[in-house]
């Protein structure tokens, strides 16, 4: 046995989420819910092909002002 080894030993941190979710057992259902609004989205590939290619690219000094040759 490794004298670091503390199998007894939970964290501040683990307790309170451990109660938190047996406070509140819909908790993890109303997160993933939340997730899928904001992140799990379906891609578009063809538009995003379409984006990445109507790119302009970007001057080396973005404040200078282009010079129009004479």
């Amino acid at each position: 046995m490794s004298i670091f080894a503390r199998p007894h030993y939970t964290s501040d941190a683990t307790n309170f989420i451990n109660q938190l979710k047996k406070d509140k057992p819909e908790l993890e259902q109303s997160q993933r819910k939340g997730r899928s609004l904001l992140w799990d989205k379906r891609i578009d590939r063809e538009f995003q092909a379409e984006a990445d290619a109507a790119e302009v690219a970007q001057q080396p000094y973005v404040y200078q002002t282009q010079t129009k040759p004479s």
